[in-house]
């Protein structure tokens, strides 16, 4: 079969990575793709963005699925665009993509749904956001309601903090219309949690479990970014809290969409925090997370096709998933600056010596040219591993780092020895 993945980042070069191992798959394109995955797909110059475009392409190269990385493509219906032409493709329509695409929604929907959510308030005026605040306790969080590239997420100690994330996404217009409103919510305490499953509407078949690490700097410190690195499973996941996360999180959540007539096909990542009470949602994301997907790929054995078909077919039943006991992480390469100012066009080197040391390299933001490999991107490189312990595994990601470099590279250095997230 051929198959398009539509996308440019890490998270899209590790599905193609992992679909160019079925059987069943003949083909690959990437739209647009990176330099990074020439040797396993023809990349294809449309952008993400253009809906219209890629219905076009997947119909004129009788394309048998597509698959959609970026929430942007998602939330402008690029499913519903594919379904117009009779194309299958993995992924929620755009009624149902709203869960992720605005924040205020997803939190209203949680509260109409019984499922566990920090408190919170939404407002669509500076002034009434501002005028809460002098009356809030602290720490708070405050989000802008649109997509923001994991980026629109404050968290603050105090009313100053506060005030001045108000300014950046309601008055300076940071984010564009996804800083129309804000929600203000409690600040949760306990440790951070991925929780990604695939549905077809009405089934539901889990992934294994994985934990990313936000913040820009060590230690939980620095702003949010659309992730630094990440490890599967979760650290000290119980039977019982798995189960309960199903009951009730997952499976309500798909139940309330259907009942709304949001019926989701496609793949729902709960962002979880486990506090002293219980699981509570942090967020929905309405696709795979990046950077949890190149680590949770690598301890995937089952052939990924047959999910992401099923779910598009509407017809999950009995479709097994099996999964590696070993442990895998991924690191985030950065540009200095990121998620900030930043430069670009630096050349990389070491490559080839890292991947020697027995790692995963997927491309985020890199582009190839007649010489080598530039940045060019906020997050440049994801080099990921798996192995028998989460400490051996660490040590050959950042041994395999140690070959590589480009001018003002970043990253964190403890990836997977912080198991404790800090509250958001």
């Amino acid at each position: 079969m051929k198959v398009l993945v539509v996308g440019s980042g890490g998270r899209e070069h590790a599905l193609v990575w992992k679909l160019s191992q079925s059987r069943r798959v003949e083909k690959i394109y990437a739209a647009p793709g990176n330099g990074g995955m020439k040797d396993l797909a023809e990349t294809v110059n449309i952008k993400e963005s253009n809906t219209v475009e890629l219905a076009v392409f997947a119909q004129k190269e009788k394309i048998d699925l597509t698959i959609v990385g970026p929430e942007i493509s998602l939330a402008l219906g690029i499913v519903d665009e594919f379904s117009k032409k009779n194309l299958k493709i993995f992924g929620p329509t755009q009624r149902a993509s709203v869960i992720e695409s605005s924040k205020a929604f997803a939190k209203e929907f949680m509260k109409k749904n019984n499922i566990p959510t920090a408190g919170f308030n939404v407002f669509d005026s500076a002034i009434g956001a501002i005028n809460h605040i002098r009356t809030a306790s602290f720490p708070l969080v405050i989000k802008a309601d649109g997509l923001a590239g994991g980026k629109g997420v404050f968290v603050c100690q105090n009313s100053r903090q506060a005030e001045e994330s108000i300014r950046i996404i309601m008055l300076e217009n940071k984010f564009g219309k996804s800083g129309e409103q804000v929600v203000i919510e409690e600040f949760l305490k306990g440790q951070e949690m991925s929780f990604m499953a695939i549905a077809d509407g009405k089934r539901v078949i889990p992934l294994a479990t994985s934990m990313d690490y936000k913040r820009a700097e060590e230690n939980d410190k620095g702003p949010n970014t659309g992730g630094m690195g990440s490890i599967s499973p979760a650290p000290e996941i119980s039977r019982d809290l798995y189960n309960t996360i199903m009951n009730t999180i997952i499976l309500p959540t798909i139940e309330g969409l259907k009942f709304e007539g949001k019926e989701f096909r496609g793949l729902l990542y709960a962002g979880l925090m486990i506090t002293r009470i219980g699981p509570m949602v942090l967020e929905y994301n309405v696709r795979f997370g990046d950077p949890e997907t190149q680590a949770l790929l690598l301890r995937m054995k089952s052939d990924l096709v047959d999910l992401l078909e099923g779910s598009a077919d509407g017809n999950l039943f009995d479709i097994p998933v099996e999964w590696s006991d070993e442990v895998s992480g991924c690191v985030v390469l950065t540009s200095r600056g990121y998620p900030g100012k930043f430069e670009t066009g630096k050349t990389i080197e070491g490559l080839k010596r890292a991947k020697a040391m027995g790692v995963e390299v997927f491309h985020a933001g890199t582009i190839l040219k007649s010489d080598g490999y530039y940045s060019a991107g906020g997050r440049v490189l994801n080099i990921c591993a798996r192995g028998t312990t989460l400490k051996d595994t660490m040590k050959r990601i950042y041994d395999a780092i140690s070959f590589i470099s480009f001018d003002n590279m970043n990253f964190r250095q403890d990836i997977g020895r912080k198991k404790s997230s800090e509250g958001k």
